[in-house]
């Protein structure tokens, strides 16, 4: 499994600690159950946008170099 990107943990936990609050504040729940509901549900929808960012694209290999051609001025000269 690839690891995640810097771009993948960001928009996971802003998309986690955002939603939370606008989860918490609209409802006006103060229950135990419903807070872990809450926190389930924004768990998850983070979970979804961090998988849901497009990974950067992985690099072409690029083709094998050539040897490069002798230079026939530095050939040892056989006596």
């Amino acid at each position: 499994m690839p690891r995640p990107t810097v771009a993948q943990l960001l928009y996971g936990s802003c998309t986690v600690v955002v939603s939370t609050l606008a989860m918490l504040l609209l409802s006006q729940t103060s229950s135990g159950p419903g807070i872990a509901v809450i926190a389930v549900a924004a768990l998850a929808l983070g979970l979804l946008v961090a998988l849901t960012v497009p990974a950067p694209p992985k690099p072409s290999p690029r083709p094998a170099a050539a040897a490069p051609a002798p230079d026939p001025e530095r050939e040892p000269v056989a006596r």
